[in-house]
């Protein structure tokens, strides 16, 4: 379990310093949508980066902040270090969306492009963090990360209470969101349903999840960019996501494409492919549980693909 203390001192520690985001309710489908695609970066990811970076001592902010990421976090983490007066430097890929790349460096980080996938960005990361004895800030593996990322659920709980008997359904790769949230379920709504949802062409928590392994599991190019890759070995979500979580559910990249292009349509929102696999769940009768809670992760989508998505889906 994350300690109780964590999740509490989270909330305390970001308040005022993230968005409060929109919650709404779209009474003909029974769903309320947590819209994080109006944070701080356009993410979820700034809760968790910041509420690490904010407990670092003044020496360890001298030594700089150190990351991978998809692009997200790696916008949380510049984020954090520009706040906290820190170095930040974060190891991508070097097919991550130029939208997110862009942004880190507008943020003042220093991006480290790698050949390969998230994977590789992360092992380049970790050893760059290792040998320069630089602030390594993991987008999951960290309980602090996991709790900051956990003050969604707290917020929601607050805006509308009778949530804490709903479904929730969540976005899934690391674990990271999804543990947070599962963790302040587990204390305030002991009765909410949790659902994570990852895509079919990066399912390796789904393959933990189910089998114990993540051996087999395939890494293919998703729209869904931010929930791709390996999941780190021994990773504290591992455990989390088989405690706290009661389903996982996979969505294929053109039931993305069509949340993205309803979203749009229906809410007059923008969000990124894995921002939307909750709402795909949905809208292809994978899950059906009503009233429930979707989070919608983030929007940070490369605007020619999204112009794309409506061409082929808008109307």
């Amino acid at each position: 379990m994350l300690p109780s203390k964590w999740l509490k001192a989270a909330s305390k520690r970001l308040a005022g310093k993230i968005h409060r985001t929109p919650l709404t309710y779209d009474a003909e489908r029974g769903l309320y949508l947590k819209w994080e695609n109006h944070q701080k970066t356009g993410s979820f990811k700034a809760r968790g980066a910041l509420n690490r970076a904010l407990i670092l001592e003044d020496w360890e902010r001298e030594m700089g902040l150190v990351t991978a990421s998809a692009g997200n976090h790696g916008q949380g983490v510049a984020l954090a270090g520009k706040i906290i007066g820190a170095k930040a430097r974060v190891f991508v890929s070097e097919d991550a969306p130029a939208v997110k790349i862009a942004a880190m460096r507008e943020l003042g980080a220093e991006v480290e492009l790698v050949a390969g996938g998230y994977h590789e960005a992360e092992e380049a990361g970790l050893a760059f963090a290792e040998k320069n004895n630089a602030i390594w800030i993991s987008p999951y593996n960290d309980g602090h990360v996991i709790a900051g990322q956990g003050t969604i659920a707290t917020e929601i709980l607050e805006d509308v209470p009778k949530t804490a008997e709903m479904t929730w359904i969540v976005p899934l790769s690391g674990g990271g969101l999804l543990s947070g949230i599962g963790a302040v379920l587990a204390e305030q709504a002991k009765n909410a349903v949790v659902i994570g949802v990852q895509v079919k062409a990066s399912a390796f928590m789904h393959g933990l999840f189910y089998r114990g392994t993540q051996a087999d599991v395939e890494d293919l190019p998703t729209i869904a960019d931010g929930l791709g890759g390996a999941v780190e070995e021994n990773a504290i979500t591992i455990p989390l996501i088989k405690k706290y979580v009661d389903e996982v559910i996979l969505v294929s990249e053109d039931e993305v494409a069509q949340a993205i292009a309803f979203a749009w349509r229906e809410y007059g929102e923008k969000i990124e492919g894995a921002g939307a696999v909750g709402l795909a769940a949905v809208l292809s009768g994978k899950t059906s549980a009503k009233p429930s809670v979707i989070i919608i992760s983030g929007g940070n989508i490369q605007p020619e693909i999204h112009a794309e998505i409506l061409a082929r889906y808008g109307k």
